[in-house]
């Protein structure tokens, strides 16, 4: 059997990275369509609380995200019973991530989801803090509760689906990204599900077409690996070679595509070629016994 390599991981992380702890821009009025904050007016030029928050919004835009959690705590002390806390407890929750201080974000979507749980904004960054922190059943279980909610959410979709599809329960995986695609169906998730399903259900031809949209997207090289793995797992040396040698003129030296040159390697005879690469693929990382393995047939 030979050991395939998928994105999963990378893809995942990159997007906790990207999407739960930068969405600052007032994620809470952006995406929650009560709009608990109410309209500006004239007066809350003089208002205390408006301008500290102000000013919190100020120093996150600077990324000086210790000043901001100084003007949202002392804002929400200065007008403890205000229903705009909520938002200010999202955004400091998300603030106290880009610290690096994940307990006190944890604590903080917490104290926000008991005064609105209905809050499906908060609730999937706490379910994407709970997926950083290695939670990932109760992150599994928040992103649900956001579907029960919003059961066109492509972003929970996506996140459930994919802790589905790496905990086996394929059935799960498969409606949540048949909803994912039927609302995103070009953006960068859907392609990142559809290639990683199909690909771990043995449908590589089927894959194939998604991994390819995906190093159009993004040339990682993670996606050239996946699409590598592809055409090898379905005996297509040619375009194996073609895309691994796209991959390394666009992205240099990476453990995985030394591990599929080795394997594309292997299956053309060229076994000094092959051996050659694999010892650099285990100097740069990879797994020794997956090395091995591709050499035991």
């Amino acid at each position: 059997m030979t050991y395939r390599y998928l994105p999963i991981i990378v893809s995942l992380l990159t997007a906790i990275v990207t999407h739960a702890v930068t969405p600052l821009e007032h994620e809470s009025v952006l995406q929650n369509p009560d709009k608990i904050i109410r309209k500006a007016t004239p007066d809350d030029e003089e208002d205390p609380y408006f301008i500290l928050t102000g000013e919190a919004d100020a120093a996150i835009a600077a990324h000086d995200y210790p000043t901001a959690v100084l003007r949202l705590r002392e804002a929400m002390r200065m007008d403890p019973d205000n229903p705009s806390n909520v938002l200010l407890l999202s955004n400091l929750g998300i603030v106290y991530t880009h610290l690096g201080q994940d307990s006190l974000a944890l604590a903080t979507y917490d104290e926000a989801l008991a005064m609105a749980p209905a809050m499906t904004t908060v609730r999937e960054n706490r379910a994407l803090l709970k997926l950083k922190m290695g939670r990932d059943r109760d992150a599994y279980d928040d992103f649900g509760l956001v579907i029960e909610r919003d059961s066109l959410s492509a972003s929970a979709r996506y996140y459930h689906g994919m802790i589905a599809l790496y905990g086996g329960r394929l059935s799960v995986a498969t409606q949540d990204f048949a909803v994912l695609q039927s609302v995103s169906p070009d953006s960068y998730n859907t392609q990142v599900a559809m290639g990683t399903m199909l690909s771990l259900s043995g449908h590589d031809r089927e894959a194939i077409p998604y991994y390819k949209k995906l190093v159009e997207m993004e040339p990682a090289p993670e996606y050239y690996a996946a699409l590598a793995g592809c055409y090898l797992a379905i005996g297509e040396l040619s375009d194996a070679s073609h895309t691994l040698g796209e991959a390394f003129r666009q992205c240099g030296e990476d453990p995985e595509l030394y591990y599929y040159r080795a394997w594309l390697n292997k299956e053309s005879y060229l076994m000094d070629a092959a051996k050659s690469d694999a010892k650099r693929a285990v100097e740069l990382g990879v797994d020794p016994s997956k090395v091995q393995r591709l050499f035991a047939n």
